[in-house]
């Protein structure tokens, strides 16, 4: 769902939808570049982050995610043009869940650095991520209803898990955003930065993970959204058996003997 955006330049048609850079060792930073419409989540944008994340997923040398858009806007939703004249069955066909499975299950950890506008599907994507980076000009709604229909990538259920009932309530019900200080205060951002840091940071975030055992970062990040959802004791079962299982890893005995010899240790991802 868009909302008003700040106005953008004209499109440029040879350059990609998605950018995807290397930064540094075991980072991967995608750039979603759609200026012309605030990086409103065009069908084939969706479609570029879903097979990206299904690529990266499978790529032993990456070990963390940074996702961002621009200067002014992370994304502001989805291409209402696209929607405008569409029927319910037409949009069931779209299969969108499994458009963004891939950024859903996508095993290694996710870094949003949100700029700008997070409206809509924009701010539902950003909530696909592990953490939420988010600049002091960084403002995020669910303004569907202002049009009509509701969240449907997740907007209602991600949400009220981060946040609780009644901020969800009044965020989906109002349509009206939030700043990144509120967002923080109610637990959708991680924290908040000057506009200008913001990227560096999640840079520098993403590598002090990279450098992390990588199949230790998986597991903590499958345990905590599995356990969201089931009961304390069972949730407790699966991070014990996480916990056990990393014993037989190659980066278990790394990590423990480079702390007992006080060296750095050299994580393999094995």
């Amino acid at each position: 769902m868009s909302s008003k955006p700040p106005a953008a330049g004209p499109a440029t048609a040879s350059v990609p939808e998605l950018l995807i850079e290397r930064p540094g060792d075991g980072i991967a930073l995608l750039r979603m570049n759609r200026p012309e419409a605030a990086n409103a989540l065009s069908l084939t944008l969706q479609a570029s982050l879903g097979q990206a994340f299904t690529e990266l997923a499978a790529d032993t040398s990456v070990r963390v995610i940074v996702l961002t858009g621009g200067e002014q806007v992370f994304a502001a939703g989805g291409d209402i043009k696209s929607m405008e004249g569409c029927g319910a069955i037409e949009i069931l066909q779209r299969h969108t869940e499994r458009v963004w499975a891939p950024i859903e299950r996508c095993p290694k950890p996710v870094i949003a650095a949100v700029c700008g506008f997070a409206y809509g599907g924009g701010a539902e994507l950003a909530m696909h991520c592990d953490i939420i980076l988010a600049g002091e000009g960084a403002s995020f709604s669910q303004p569907e209803i202002r049009i009509g229909i509701m969240p449907g990538i997740g907007g209602t259920q991600r949400l009220l898990r981060a946040v609780g009932k009644f901020n969800a309530m009044r965020m989906l019900l109002t349509g009206q955003p939030v700043s990144a200080q509120e967002a923080r205060l109610m637990g959708l951002v991680s924290q908040v930065l000057p506009d200008a840091e913001l990227l560096p940071a999640a840079l520098k975030m993403a590598k002090t993970i990279a450098a992390m055992p990588p199949l230790a970062a998986m597991q903590i990040k499958e345990v905590v959204l599995a356990g969201a959802d089931v009961s304390l004791e069972t949730a407790l079962m699966l991070e014990r058996k996480a916990n056990q299982l990393l014993f037989a890893t190659h980066d278990q005995k790394e990590g423990m003997q480079a702390f007992i010899e006080k060296r750095k240790p050299v994580f393999e991802g094995r």
